[in-house]
């Protein structure tokens, strides 16, 4: 398939779901704000297993592998085409032949840079701004991540994919960087859009992409003040049992949705407000970001994947 796309000195973004949800967020604002087309389905079946079944009415159905797909925009300044790359999950095993075969296919495309997102856990409190940490595949790259004043990662590892493609990338000549967004460690299993939304001001910058950040701002002042409140609770929480003498209060978190459970039946008001929501991204894929939002809000984004997807097909 690739041999029959024609992009203009293509970059690529590749983002798989992981603490934070970070970059995933950022993965799928992009994508939604540049009104992207879907552009073709990665197959690597082989490297992935079923994990689970779903139920729908007591009756069990056979768990899907999970999917892996290219999406396309054509910049109309004809500086350089972009390419993002949304992994449901990543492989289990022989994550670098994923890796390989994934930059094989980037190479066909014409692929000049490649860029992975993903998070970075410290002690920073939930109102503080997040900072962003990046390490490159050359000196190029990192000279030009200095220059943004981001804080660069001068030891350690970056564990899955979001790495192991780096590493693949530098090996076939393809300079890139890992742009890490910076979150409470306290809160990792917290999605926490604030990271997302300094990735993607890092990005656009580099990539001279404007893109409208309005709404994921809106996003994460938001969480940022929910979570505050949270903070708030348990440390009067914390301090209550310290003066009684009693043992701290486990730590709050949210529930684990990949566990066992049931698929909750959407609310008429919920139906009508998904159905919306569809009905104005049709018209303007700028809005598919809040409709991507709800969706993972009331925990059907799985059962309604394929509409929204379709949405982001090219027009024939």
């Amino acid at each position: 398939m690739a041999d029959k796309i024609k992009l203009n000195k293509p970059w690529l973004v590749a983002v798989w779901p992981g603490m934070g949800h970070v970059a995933i967020s950022a993965g799928y604002y992009l994508m939604a704000k540049l009104g992207m087309h879907l552009m073709a389905e990665f197959q690597a079946e082989e490297l992935f297993d079923v994990e689970y079944v779903e139920v729908k009415r007591g009756l069990i159905r056979t768990g899907r592998l999970p999917r892996s797909r290219f999406f396309a925009w054509i910049d109309p300044k004809g500086h350089h085409d972009l390419v993002v790359f949304i992994g449901e999950a990543q492989p289990p095993r022989g994550k670098l032949a994923f890796c390989r075969r994934l930059i094989e296919f980037a190479k066909d495309l014409g692929v000049e840079r490649v860029f992975t997102f993903a998070s970075m856990a410290t002690q920073m409190h939930p109102s503080h701004n997040s900072r962003v940490f990046g390490a490159a595949t050359d000196e190029a790259t990192l000279d030009e991540l200095k220059q943004l004043e981001l804080t660069p990662l001068d030891d350690g590892q970056i564990s899955g994919l979001n790495g192991v493609l780096l590493g693949v990338a530098a090996e076939a000549g393809l300079p890139g960087a890992c742009l890490l967004g910076e979150m409470p460690h306290i809160f990792a299993q917290l999605p926490f859009p604030k990271a997302a939304l300094a990735v993607l001001e890092v990005f656009s910058t580099i990539a001279a992409i404007p893109i409208d950040l309005d709404e994921l701002a809106e996003q994460a002042a938001d969480v940022e003040r929910k979570l505050g409140q949270l903070l708030s609770q348990v440390e009067h929480a914390i301090e209550s049992h310290q003066e009684a003498g009693e043992e701290e209060p486990p730590f709050p978190t949210e529930p684990d949705d990949e566990g066992e459970g049931e698929t909750l039946s959407l609310s008429p008001d919920d139906q009508r407000l998904l159905d919306r929501l569809f009905d104005e991204a049709a018209r303007d894929r700028a809005k598919a970001y809040e409709l991507k939002r709800e969706l993972d809000r009331l925990g059907v984004y799985n059962e309604y994947e394929d509409r929204f997807l379709d949405l982001f097909k090219k027009p024939e």
